[in-house]
Order: C-alpha cells, then structure tokens, then sequence
C-alpha cells in the first residue's frame, strides 16, 4: 500500500484531498434531494462542482493542508483541517449572498448543501488520515510481535506517554493496562485501555505476559514505587520511568527519555521538610565559601545555596576538571552567575588566607576531604594532611576573619573508627569542637553515612560491572551500609546549619542498613539481566580498614533530639582545645617524616576508640 511507504509523495495527498472533496459536495446533493435531484439543479452541478474543487484545491495550496505527515496525525492537523474547510466553507456562503443581492437573486449552492458538505468533507479528511495512521501503525507493528507493558498513572503523563509509544515508529509496544491508586478509576476505559486498582496489578501480571511497567507520574511516594517495583522484579518484569515534564524535549515526550528506572529511586525516602525561611536567614545576602565544591557532596550543597539568594558563593578545590563541568552546569543548566570558581588546595596556608582576604566569606561549608577507605588505609600521612591539617586550616583563618559560621562535613566512619580515614575525620571533629569554646564563630558538624551515586561509591561501581557483563564484587555477604541520596544529605547540612548555634555535631537519620549483596542483586534484576546466567556475583573480602556493619547513628541513648525528626545532636565528649592542639600539632609534624606506624601509632593515642580491622596497624592495638 503507497500509504504504508516511509513518504507519501505530496502531490498524492493533495488529490485525495480533492477527490474526497468531490465526494463531499456529491454527497451532500444527493443526501438533500433524497438521491433524486431535480433537473434545473442538476444542470447547475456542471460549474457548481468545479467552482468547489477550485475554492477547496486553492485553499489547500495556500493552508499546505497536505504538506503533514500522514502517519503522525494528531489533533493539531485535525484542527487545521477544520479551520480551512470552515473557511472555505464561509467563503462559500459569502458567494451566495454576494450573488442573490447582486446578480440573479438566486443562491449558487443551497445552505443546507453547503452544511452536509462542510461536515462531510471534516469527517472525510479526518478519518482518511487516521485510518492511514492506523494502518501505518499495523503495518510495521504487528500485533503479534508487541511487547505488552503496562502503565502506572492515568493523568495527562499516562496519556501523553501511551500516546508516545504509539506514535513512534519505532516501539513495539502494546499497552494491555493503566493502573491507578484509587478504585474510583478502576475498570473505566482511558484511551480505549482498562484502567485497574494498583492492587490488581498482581494478578495482571499472573494473566498476561508482560515486560513493562512504566510509571508515568508527575509524583509518586517512595513507598509506593518501592511497592510497585517489587513486585514487578518478582514476576521478571522491568520497571522504566518518565522523566519531569521539565526534561522534556520542547516541552514532548519522546521515546528515547522513557529511561530504567535507577537503584536511587528504591533507596529515596520521601521529601524533606526544611525550614525554608530559616535557611534563608542564613544565607541571603552573604559571601558563602564551599571547599570541596567539585566534588559531589560540595557541588550540591552548592546547587541547594544558590535557592536562598547568597550574595555570592566561592567555590573552592584542586580539581580544575570536575571545577570546569560545575561552573558550566551553574551558567548553562541552572542559569546562575552569581559565583566565583577558585582553584587552591585546603592545606595551603597562603592561599587559603587569600580567599579569605579576597572575598571576606561569613559562611564557610568544608566539605574537602579524602574519603576512600582502603586509599587512605595506605596513605596514612595523606589523610592527616587533607582531612585533618586541610580542616584545622580552614578553621584557624575562619576564626582569623570573623566568619560566622563553619560547617564541616564529616562522616558515619568517624564513629568508633576502624580505619585511617575514620579516624582521620574523627580528629578533625575534635579539633573543630574544641576550637569552638574559644571562637567568636561557631563550628558545627554534620556526619552520615554512604551517598548514593557520590563520586567512587559502590552504586556507580555496581552500575559499570553490570554495563560491561560483569562480574559484579562484594566485599563480604553480610556487609551492610546506611544510604542517603545526595540531595537528601544535602539538605540536612543546610538544615543543621540553620539551626546550629555551635559545638553540636549533628547526625542524620539515615533509615534502614542496606545489605550490600541485596542491592547488587536488585541492580542486576532492574537491569533485565538473571544472576547467575547473565552475569556473575563475586564475593572478594573485606578491604583493608573495613567493617560489616556501620555504627547505628540514631542510637536514642547517645543522641538527643532536635525540632527536625531527621537530625539529631551526638552526645560526645568534648576535649580541651589546648590539649587537642597540643596534639594535633604533633600528628601534623610527623607528615614529613612519613612514618606510617609512628603516625597510627599517636592517631590512637588521641583517639582511644580507633580500633583498626583488617589492617596491618591492628598489631598497635596489642601493644
């Protein structure tokens, strides 16, 4: 069939637009004559039909009513099609009456032929074009080879998304069923598809063989998607999402933005509630300094500041790379300038004192740090000069400057650590804590636990194993971990910040441990591939510095509350800051010397629950 070829030559559509108007305003002569027209009129049919096809022919030509693409009709082209038949449709009752007050009294065309015509020619038009489409879609989709999913929502993004695998040539999909959470909906027809109660969808996956499930919601609970998912994965099912109707396209859908839905979305809890307003007093109007800010906790506290109309934000690391893609994702993705990008290194004195001279912060967010276990477990020195001199630095030339407050990010590890990092970020807890009861600013600390998808975290990790077949490694089959998204995690530091009057370190609430080897296998079924078949699991032992289980943060016995469910405040003992400096002083002169053991050694000395595991310094622990 010439329709079903990739392009209609336009010349073809535009004569069958003409023939059907021919059709039409026969029609519409017979229809009112009772298919017995009288002959005085029938003699007129000789110059009323071709001065029809010429008025319809020519406003075709100027609409380029014919120019669209068949097989993509759509209720734009249906509204074209409308709009130039009406207007040559009201060019002919013009004719009419022009001729009756100033020719021969007579109408050319009656007024009830002109009507049937006009509706007979829309409908005509109309329905030509999408039995085309029809037939087009049958074609080069044949049922038989369809790929049944099935939709969740059946809002305007339910619609839009079946209505986008429909018309992608593409796709071959057969949406067999909408779900929706409320019964009021269920067994209604939407877009001649059954709508079912979300609780039915069990026994629609029983019935048919489906492959899909994709949901197409503007906003959908972390319980419920999780729900949603699960049972999916039980069935063998894969799960997409839509993405925010602000990612797409000039404003449409296509088929290539419907994506795998990610391990993030399982892990995601609700939205945090944040006192905007306090938040707000904070940061209007001031110079904010972020270290780290290449980095991805640094970078989203960042994206989350520029909300609160800062005076300016600095944003400071060594990494010229990663400061580049920033700087051009605030300009070009979130259309902010009000920044400035400076390259130094925490642990220079000299240019840390220049940025703090140069643009006067009142706020500073420290979140530079080194934070890979097994890498700092063998580079010792290293982790003291970054984590704990680079901190002390910074605190030292806040309080120098006046700033008005210090937020350090620190982190689920530094409780009894195990490990050279832990311990390294523990120390500068301390010191900042310290430093506190004799500052004029206010030093607050912010610990959690593993961010999903942070630079060198074990879900990017997860995700390139899996791309490239496997196999996937775990370090033990019973480790587990506390996870939180970055945008969460973020918005809690924020959040302690605003409420933060010094000295407390905050910790979060970071839900349910995660058992490592249960996400894996979750990565590898939302990926659509069978363990064991498609890919491998491999089990490779603990690192060296690594644990099973994190400490539990929100232990209510070591913490007390605050106004926010989700933050807390440690009850920690508080050192004495000329102690503390004493020795730090001391751990900070032993980094040239680059005596690993002699540096662990004073590490444990300062703090006594630093109890390493499954390292070479566990001997220090015996002696």
């Amino acid at each position: 069939m010439i329709f079903l070829k990739r392009n209609t030559p336009r010349w073809i559509i535009f004569t069958i637009d003409v023939g059907i108007c021919f059709v039409s305003i026969s029609l519409a002569y017979l229809l009112r004559f009772n298919f017995r027209i009288p002959y005085n009129v029938y003699s007129s049919l000789v110059f009323v039909i071709p001065f029809v096809l010429f008025v319809r022919a020519l406003s075709f030509i100027i609409s380029r009513t014919y120019a669209g693409i068949v097989r993509y009709t759509g209720t734009k082209d249906a509204e074209r099609i409308f709009i130039v038949v009406l207007s040559g449709t009201a060019f002919f009752i013009v004719a009419d009456f022009i001729n009756y007050f100033f020719i021969g009294e007579t109408f050319i065309i009656p007024h009830s032929i002109i009507v049937i015509d006009f509706l007979a020619t829309v409908f005509a038009m109309t329905a030509m074009r999408l039995l085309v489409k029809t037939l087009f879609l049958e074609f080069n989709n044949p049922k038989l080879r369809k790929t049944n999913i099935i939709i969740y929502g059946t809002d305007q993004f339910g619609i839009t998304t079946k209505r986008t695998l429909d018309q992608d040539m593409f796709t071959n999909y057969n949406v067999v069923a909408f779900i929706e959470d409320t019964n009021q909906k269920a067994h209604k027809k939407l877009e001649g598809v059954t709508i079912y109660d979300t609780k039915e969808l069990e026994r629609i996956l029983k019935k048919h063989k489906i492959e899909h499930l994709i949901i197409s919601k503007d906003a959908v609970s972390s319980s419920t998607k999780n729900e949603l998912i699960e049972i999916c994965l039980d069935y063998d099912v894969q799960v997409l999402t839509v993405p925010p109707i602000k990612e797409w396209i000039n404003g449409e859908l296509s088929f290539n933005q419907i994506k795998q839905v990610k391990i993030e979305e399982l892990l995601e809890r609700d939205p945090i509630v944040l006192d905007k307003n306090k938040i707000r007093q904070d940061v209007l109007n001031q110079v904010v300094l972020v270290t780290g800010a290449a980095g991805s906790i640094g970078s989203e506290i960042v994206k989350q500041l520029k909300r609160f109309n800062p005076k300016k934000i600095i944003l400071f690391d060594q990494a010229e790379s990663p400061l580049y893609d920033i700087e051009l994702d605030l300009q070009e993705g979130h259309n902010f300038t009000n920044f400035e990008v400076v390259i130094g290194d925490v642990t220079n004195e000299e240019r840390v004192n220049n940025v703090f001279e140069t643009y006067q912060p009142s706020l500073v967010y420290h979140a530079a740090a080194y934070k890979h276990v097994p890498m700092m477990e063998n580079n010792p020195t290293e982790a003291i000069r970054a984590n704990v001199l680079g901190t002390k630095l910074m605190a030292d030339l806040s309080t120098k400057h006046m700033v008005k407050k210090f937020v350090m990010v620190s982190t689920d590890k530094a409780v009894n650590p195990t490990n050279i990092m832990g311990a390294s970020k523990r120390l500068a807890e301390i010191y900042i804590q310290s430093l506190n009861r004799i500052s004029k600013t206010n030093f607050i600390t912010t610990r959690f636990g593993n961010v999903l998808g942070s630079n060198g975290s074990v879900i990017p990790r997860f995700k390139k194993q899996i791309e490239n077949g496997g196999p996937v490694t775990v370090t033990h089959p019973e480790v587990t971990r506390y996870f939180m998204t970055i945008p969460e995690a973020c918005q809690l530091v924020l959040e302690a910040c605003a409420m933060g009057k010094g000295g407390e370190i905050f910790i979060f609430d970071m839900g349910n441990s995660v058992k490592i080897v249960d996400l894996a296998k979750k990565m590898i079924r939302l990926s659509g591939l069978t363990l064991g078949k498609d890919i491998q699991l491999n089990f490779t032992g603990l690192r060296p510095g690594e644990k099973l289980y994190e400490e539990l943060l929100n232990d209510k016995e070591n913490t007390l509350p605050t106004h926010h469910s989700q933050i807390m405040i440690a009850r920690i003992y508080e050192y004495d800051y000329s102690y503390v400096t004493n020795n730090i002083d001391r751990l900070i002169q032993l980094i040239n010397i680059q005596d690993n053991f002699q540096l662990v050694k004073l590490m444990k000395e300062i703090v006594p629950e630093f109890k390493s595991k499954n390292s070479i310094y566990e001997q220090l622990d015996l002696m």
